[in-house]
């Protein structure tokens, strides 16, 4: 079974013996599905984990012990402000559905404030010469899996767990195109398009199979994102591109800004990544404040016969 199809069980010692308790977090749990469930649960079990270990029942928490969890990511784990605001908007997830079961008559979490995210992503992409140079190395690898997947990390902008979770199965033809039924967050199911490179790029990798995962390792079972993650770092050295740390991540990152350089429209880019908010695909247009795109040249431009 694949990562985004599990369904975790909450960690038991955040939990004790609290019946109430574990009914409130099941209901909450329950509202998810596939990859989102699981990092919600894991979200939530870092603040019931929190509470238990100062003796804190989470459903008698005040605004002063939310208060002190986000200080505590802040000032004690040293958490990223994305990081911070995201588990926070966990726990308010979590409060405002004991509220709509009748668990409490208010939430503690309703008015604390959250961290200031900035505006651009800290993740690192990778740049348009260091990109080719990764195709590069993939292409000329041994490892037949290589070049798949890079190209469906940096030329589809699938999520980790989406490529590593492709089955020969998913490819087909529709509209005289070859796609790839892709699983996304919340079970979310859409039909990608394959460039040519991409769909040599798989086929190498596929080698014939009718049946059975996309990518595999060395074992020749389904590859996961450690194993992936492995592999980009072996393909970084041997393209000579030095990262401090080289993760799955930074591909989909150098898909959305790549396409934002090449001057894409933001929707078309936000829809192709899938991502529910513009604004998180505008976290990721390095060239937004570049005078040479602003705004008002076109539409001087279109007005240019009445002026």
């Amino acid at each position: 079974m694949s990562a985004s199809r599990s369904q975790p069980v909450l960690v038991p010692v955040a939990l004790g013996d609290d019946g109430v308790l574990r009914r409130a977090v099941a209901a909450h749990l329950a509202r998810y599905t596939g990859l989102t469930r699981s990092h919600t649960d894991s979200d939530l079990r870092c603040f019931l984990i929190w509470c238990a270990d100062r003796g804190l029942g989470p459903l008698a928490a005040g605004r002063v012990h939310v208060e002190l969890y986000v200080r505590w990511m802040q000032e004690i784990r040293r958490y990223r402000p994305a990081t911070i605001s995201r588990r926070l908007s966990v726990v308010v997830g979590f409060y405002r559905t004991c509220l709509i079961d009748g668990l409490l008559e208010m939430s503690p979490a309703e008015h604390v404030r959250r961290p200031h995210v900035p505006p651009e992503s800290p993740t690192l992409g990778l740049s348009h010469l260091q990109f080719e140079a990764m195709l590069h190395a993939a292409r000329s690898s041994p490892n037949i899996n290589d070049f798949a997947l890079v190209t469906m990390l940096g030329l589809l902008g699938l999520r980790i767990f989406e490529a590593c979770g492709a089955d020969v199965e998913d490819l087909r033809e529709e509209h005289g195109h070859r796609v790839l039924k892709v699983r996304g967050k919340g079970s979310q199911v859409v039909l990608t398009p394959l460039p040519p490179t991409v769909q040599r790029a798989i086929e190498r990798a596929v080698d014939g199979r009718d049946a059975g995962p996309v990518l595999r390792n060395r074992r020749q079972v389904r590859m996961d994102r450690h194993a992936a993650t492995r592999r980009l770092r072996h393909l970084a050295e041997d393209a000579g591109i030095s990262l401090p740390r080289m993760h799955p991540h930074m591909l989909r990152h150098t898909f959305v800004t790549t396409m934002l350089d090449a001057g894409v429209d933001l929707r078309d880019v936000q829809i192709a990544a899938r991502h529910a908010d513009p604004r998180t695909t505008m976290r990721y247009d390095r060239a937004r404040k570049n005078l040479d795109r602003h705004p008002n040249y076109i539409l001087a431009a279109y007005m240019a016969s009445g002026t």
